[in-house]
């Protein structure tokens, strides 16, 4: 078995993933603000699965948090089936 090599003062970038398209991002963009997410989120809540939602923070004293994660359960109380 050969030896472990160390480095001594050469040390690693850390840039990853630099060339992100821009194109891929403004496809992504434009899903999250569409009609067809919310129907898939609905849909999925409906079969019983577990849905996170993003909603506006309805406490306005958390000026830190404009946005939260809540379980569609919560946010949206019936409609869901069980197995």
């Amino acid at each position: 078995m050969g030896k472990k090599r160390s480095r001594a003062k050469q040390v690693s970038k850390g840039v990853t993933h630099q060339n992100k398209s821009p194109i891929l991002k403004a496809v992504r963009r434009d899903y999250r603000n569409s009609a067809k997410r919310m129907q898939n989120q609905l849909e999925a809540h409906m079969k019983g699965k577990r849905v996170v939602l993003t909603i506006e923070n309805p406490n306005k004293n958390e000026t830190n948090k404009r946005f939260i994660k809540v379980v569609s359960t919560d946010h949206w109380k019936s409609g869901f089936r069980t197995r």
